[in-house]
């Protein structure tokens, strides 16, 4: 069957629109919700972390017959002892999870399906769609065109970039594939290199030091990632270069947004990928299931262009990301 496919903006979709009636829920019944995530790791997770809770102080407060249990996993092995907690001690009949990783999850959430739970799987798809009911996700397509355009309109169709990507994963894929499709637009733009940094200030340090060991000239780094970009920007200090014009991260970190907001050298502009997308994709599932609705088979989280001009409203100084 082809998917739907629904994007949401800053403001949420009208729960009006979404999909169909899911038969046995009605509209006075409670819900009692499982969060399931990611440890909060590094600067993406904590934001998941911090998101996640936001939304059951938020959600809880709004609505009277919504529980919601958020529970944070180290491992995968540890997330799928969670999930069984959650149906048989908890009671669960609806489940939101951004999987530690996406094969080894894809049987427990099955199982937690076939239990008659409504699930709705965040980010890290699963390896069979037909164990959940919904995906949301944000968009890995734009967050690799976007910095992409945006670098060729800044470098005037021409000069020397290196880039930075994640982890070998489909969603670097997707994102490498959407940058470097734009860049054969623009033949006087060299990638001159490309490695893995695993999305991790430490990596990108240690990649960018061999950049710029390598290459006396750089007129632009997409970092691809906002961690990722503080490694960069570590090393270009301490290499003294000044040849650099642009450093483009991703994902809306904090302090980059306000780097932007500020007019830092080199960070005039970042792409939205925030750890939000928990909190839209909990909103939406909630306030579904208390309706007795279903959501579209996906919703993709918009990714934009933040500049100074529009930095603001991405600038959430109390999140940790």
């Amino acid at each position: 069957m082809k998917h739907v496919i629904r994007t949401v903006g800053a403001g949420m979709l009208a729960l009006s629109m979404l999909g169909i009636t899911a038969g046995a829920a009605r509209a006075d019944d409670k819900v009692t919700l499982g969060v399931a995530i990611p440890t909060a790791d590094h600067g993406f997770t904590g934001g998941i972390v911090w998101w996640a809770n936001k939304a059951k102080t938020d959600l809880e407060k709004e609505h009277p017959g919504l529980k919601i249990i958020v529970k944070t996993a180290a491992n995968a092995p540890e997330q799928a002892n969670q999930l069984q907690d959650l149906v048989t001690v908890n009671k669960i009949n609806a489940l939101v999870i951004f999987p530690q990783e996406s094969a080894s999850l894809t049987q427990p959430v099955a199982q937690v399906k076939k239990k008659g739970v409504y699930v709705t799987v965040v980010d890290r798809g699963l390896t069979d769609t037909s164990a959940q009911d919904a995906y949301v996700a944000g968009d890995n397509t734009a967050f690799g065109k976007i910095p992409a355009e945006y670098l060729a309109k800044a470098l005037d169709g021409k000069g020397d970039i290196v880039a930075l990507r994640g982890i070998p994963t489909t969603l670097d894929n997707e994102r490498w594939t959407a940058f470097t499709s734009v860049m054969k637009q623009y033949p006087n733009i060299r990638i001159l290199d490309a490695k893995y940094a695993n999305w991790n200030r430490d990596d990108a340090f240690k990649v960018m030091q061999d950049y710029l060991t390598r290459f006396k000239h750089i007129d632009a780094v997409w970092a691809s990632d906002d961690d990722m970009a503080v490694g960069v920007l570590k090393a270009i200090d301490q290499a003294k270069r000044s040849d650099i014009k642009i450093v483009f991260g991703g994902a809306g970190s904090k302090g980059m947004i306000k780097n932007v907001m500020d007019g830092a050298p080199m960070i005039t502009a970042d792409v939205s990928y925030s750890p939000k997308f928990i909190y839209d994709a909990i909103k939406l599932t909630a306030e579904a299931r208390l309706k007795g609705q279903s959501l579209p088979p996906t919703t993709i989280i918009p990714s934009v262009l933040i500049t100074k001009e529009n930095a603001q409203q991405f600038y959430f100084p109390d999140s940790p990301f």
